[in-house]
């Protein structure tokens, strides 16, 4: 028997134009010239995060720039001095972007608490005038924060979005001021800014120094050049940690600035901060045990740590700040990782000496 029922078209997800289309339709094809060229400004982007978070908008079709202040490679990475504010209007003038993804900081808790006004000027100052300067032009921020705005203390986690922070550290301090510069200055713009927290991060880097979880790769090859008889080198075996790629990082950072800038959106209040991690707990030392066992490296020349009366370089670390994800679920963005194995086993020959 014949029909003439028709079904309606089938629509493909286009990561360009943050639209659903129907592919047979060449008018709306993402080929079209006649189709805007979406701008991403990534700052930090000559760092581990910034790295991956330009290259995930790149290669969904967006016109990605990068920023810092060394290691440039321009016109993909521009010099920007994120303290000056001045260099920040002329930048965002310049290039015009539609969305800011804010991952410039100074993360390194020594070093924050090493010196805590220049932590607090780039952590907390360049973010409050670049959030200003954003709103002003009408340009989405995302604005990368950090588990420890949380005290971690054991049985607290996971740690919803509204929980109350409570910041081990000065680099857990400034990222959280940072936090609320970033919304107070974006507050007169709807869904101007948002804030998304994430936890210790991996992944493709220039140095293993980059990430706190690469280097520990680069102490597992040097116990193997220990002499007899050397100290052992001691791995932290006391606090979880929930190690996430920085390529699922970048993802997520594009499928936000999708969500918050669709026209389906306008008009409607989105959540202000978000959290994004990993499932997989681990300790610095089961992350050592995992890369000794894919590489088959013995672990002679290292021992397992936990803290005694307290840290030695005079910075305090919380237990356990996993984050709760559900936030980003609720909007329908995905949450899944790359296995942390799966990953290491097919990148591991990148820190081979």
């Amino acid at each position: 028997m014949t029909t003439n029922a028709t079904f309606p078209p089938i629509l493909v997800f286009d990561a360009v134009s943050g639209e659903y289309r129907d592919p047979s339709d060449s008018a709306n094809t993402t080929a079209n010239v006649d189709a805007p060229t979406r701008t991403v400004l990534v700052t930090g982007a000559s760092g581990l995060l910034g790295r991956q978070v330009q290259r995930q908008f790149a290669q969904a079709g967006w016109k990605a720039i990068g920023t810092g202040l060394n290691r440039l490679n321009p016109p993909d990475v521009i010099q920007l001095n994120i303290l000056s504010p001045t260099s920040i209007t002329d930048t965002l003038d310049t290039v015009r972007p539609d969305v800011v993804v804010h991952c410039a900081a100074n993360r390194f808790p020594d070093s924050c608490t090493a010196n805590p006004a220049a932590a607090r000027n780039l952590n907390v100052e360049a973010s409050r005038a670049l959030a200003a300067a954003t709103a002003a032009r009408g340009i989405f921020l995302i604005y990368i924060s950090t588990d420890y705005v949380f005290a971690g203390r054991p049985g607290e986690a996971p740690y919803l979005a509204s929980a109350t922070p409570d910041p081990p550290n000065i680099y857990g301090r400034t990222k959280l001021e940072g936090e609320r510069a970033v919304l107070d200055a974006a507050a007169a713009a709807p869904n101007g800014a948002v804030v998304l927290r994430v936890p210790i991060l991996y992944g493709a880097c220039d140095e293993p120094s980059e990430s706190a979880v690469n280097v520990l790769m680069s102490q597992l090859w040097a116990a193997q050049k220990l002499e007899a008889g050397a100290s052992k080198i001691q791995v932290d075996d006391y606090a979880r940690r929930f190690p996430t790629n920085t390529a699922d990082v970048g993802r997520v950072c594009r499928d936000l600035a999708l969500h918050y800038r669709s026209s389906e959106n306008q008009g409607r209040e989105l959540p202000k901060i978000l959290q994004f991690t990993s499932e997989e707990a681990m300790t610095k030392w089961q992350i050592v045990q995992a890369f000794a066992e894919i590489t088959g490296l013995p672990l002679d020349n290292m021992e397992p740590a936990r803290p005694q009366d307290g840290p030695g370089d005079g910075t305090v670390r919380p237990f356990d700040c996993h984050l709760d994800t559900s936030e980003l679920r609720e909007l329908g963005v995905d949450v899944s990782t790359v296995g942390f194995r799966e990953w290491w086993s097919k990148e591991l020959g990148v820190f081979q000496r």
